[in-house]
């Protein structure tokens, strides 16, 4: 495996700007042309924009294959993505994922964001059907911010075991940050997604299965640049 910074060559980046795609879908497709390959390969890498410095953008890529510059207005920084993981070992990492879950209606499976899922099962249980309508003076309606700590957590620490790690507190009793839930329009077609970024200290329980999680990525709409997890020595 190989992981890569893909930025602005300096003095060249109202020309990259020019060249990428701005839509989470058309990144995908354009990162793609750094890994050439043979028609009909399937997507062996995971990515995610990252800002920079007056809101330049940059790609962090991890893939199969070591990718190659494309245009002179992109520079590639790529090096060999060998972890050595151990039992017992804490690392601290960043993620933005996509947290769904997966439930059934009348027979069929159908996917929901687990913040709009958690308060349609608020709504349900007072009886009303818009969050505007709540008026129970018995209850206090939670506030977002609250609704969102809470799934998101939820959603990664419910997935933590069979990735191979936990998560833990760090030594000044931090806790896992959930930060930065949006909600995007993945490509014209109006498909849409959210996203949430994570970030905090993990413990390694099972090296072989954190490893395959790390290559593989954690969650859905890793297309749209989500999955990638980005860990560091402590």
């Amino acid at each position: 495996m190989y992981f890569s910074l893909i930025t602005p060559v300096p003095g060249m980046e109202r020309e990259a700007a020019i060249e990428w795609a701005k839509g989470p879908y058309e990144q995908h497709q354009w990162l793609w042309k750094f890994l050439p390959a043979e028609v009909g390969t399937q997507r062996d890498f995971l990515f995610r924009r990252r800002d920079g410095e007056n809101n330049s953008p940059g790609f962090y890529l991890l893939s199969a294959r070591e990718p190659v510059s494309i245009s002179s207005a992109w520079q590639v920084h790529a090096k060999p993505f060998n972890p050595h993981l151990t039992q017992g070992q804490q690392l601290g990492f960043d993620l933005r994922a996509n947290p769904v879950v997966t439930h059934t209606i009348n027979g069929k499976s159908r996917r929901d964001d687990v913040v709009m899922h958690k308060k349609k099962q608020l709504l349900a249980k007072r009886g009303i059907n818009r969050w505007s309508d709540w008026n129970d003076a018995d209850i206090e309606k939670p506030l977002l911010y609250d609704l969102i700590q809470e799934s998101c957590t939820h959603w990664l620490d419910r997935r933590s075991e069979t990735c191979g790690f936990r998560l833990v507190d760090s030594e000044d009793g931090k806790q896992l940050r959930v930060d930065g839930y949006l909600q995007q329009r993945a490509d014209k077609k109006g498909i849409r997604f959210s996203t949430v970024d994570y970030s905090g200290i993990l413990e390694v329980v099972k090296p072989e299965l954190f490893e395959k999680t790390l290559f593989q990525g954690i969650g859905k709409a890793k297309a749209f640049g989500c999955g990638l997890m980005l860990i560091r020595r402590l």
